[in-house]
């Protein structure tokens, strides 16, 4: 009789965690996986403090080598009249009216950040350059919130190694994309011995890890956009992935 039990209690086990385990599978593949994790908690809390003016000084210095080549920058890009553009991680609106100016009238610009502040600048400094082509969005740590397939190129410039939850914004940011549409990516080369300390510890991952968890979100490299005028930082472009 013992024995009888204990055999019964081990099947019951055995049912109890093959049904566990076909939970788990339905779950993921209903797109109800366990929420990622942050790879890097409080990244972005400064900008919620910090008095935009504060961020207007330093990021729109001639000491800050993306201001000083952000005429290069643009036309590495490869922006062009008529087109939608995201200007994820927007800030201060730098690039945001300068690819305002490039799609002209018949394009679209979405700046994209997490900061209310950040798009407050924005508006007010596009209406100032009599821009009308500019929509601004509030995004979440996981969200870029832009509309589906509304964007021709999404450009990231010193931004992806502020995203706390990269594959969830990689997603919605493919999502946004349309299907020939381009992902470029510019960020801080990072590599020990090389890199300034302030980049190695204020960036999370160097080019080819970004590389890496970008492919993995539905990506794949066409290639690294020549940018000799730029010492510390890359630029990568991407498109989707039409097996993924």
């Amino acid at each position: 009789m013992v024995g009888h039990s204990f055999s019964s209690h081990r099947f019951d086990i055995r049912r109890l965690v093959s049904r566990i385990v076909i939970a788990a599978a339905f779950l993921q593949a209903a797109g109800c996986a366990p929420p990622e994790k942050s790879v890097r908690p409080g990244v972005n809390d400064e900008y919620k403090t910090t008095p935009v003016s504060t961020w207007v000084e330093r990021f729109e210095s001639e000491s800050r080598e993306i201001f000083r080549e952000r005429q290069k920058i643009l036309d590495a890009t490869g922006v062009r009249q008529g087109m939608s553009v995201a200007d994820v991680g927007a800030g201060t609106g730098l690039f945001t009216e300068m690819f305002a100016k490039t799609v002209g009238e018949k394009g679209r610009v979405y700046a994209v950040d997490i900061t209310p502040d950040f798009l407050t600048r924005i508006r007010e400094r596009t209406v100032q350059a009599g821009l009308g082509n500019v929509t601004t969005i509030l995004c979440t740590d996981r969200d870029s919130k832009l509309p589906a397939g509304s964007v021709d190129l999404v450009f990231l410039c010193d931004t992806y190694h502020h995203f706390e939850y990269p594959q969830s914004t990689l997603a919605s940011i493919r999502k946004a994309l349309r299907s020939d549409g381009r992902f470029i990516v510019v960020d801080f080369e990072r590599i020990e011995g090389k890199s300034r300390p302030w980049v190695l510890e204020h960036v999370r991952a160097g080019r080819e890890v970004v590389t890496k968890e970008i492919e993995a979100a539905g990506f794949a490299l066409e290639r690294q956009v020549p940018t000799p005028f730029l010492s510390e930082n890359y630029m990568l472009q991407f498109r989707r992935n039409p097996g993924k």
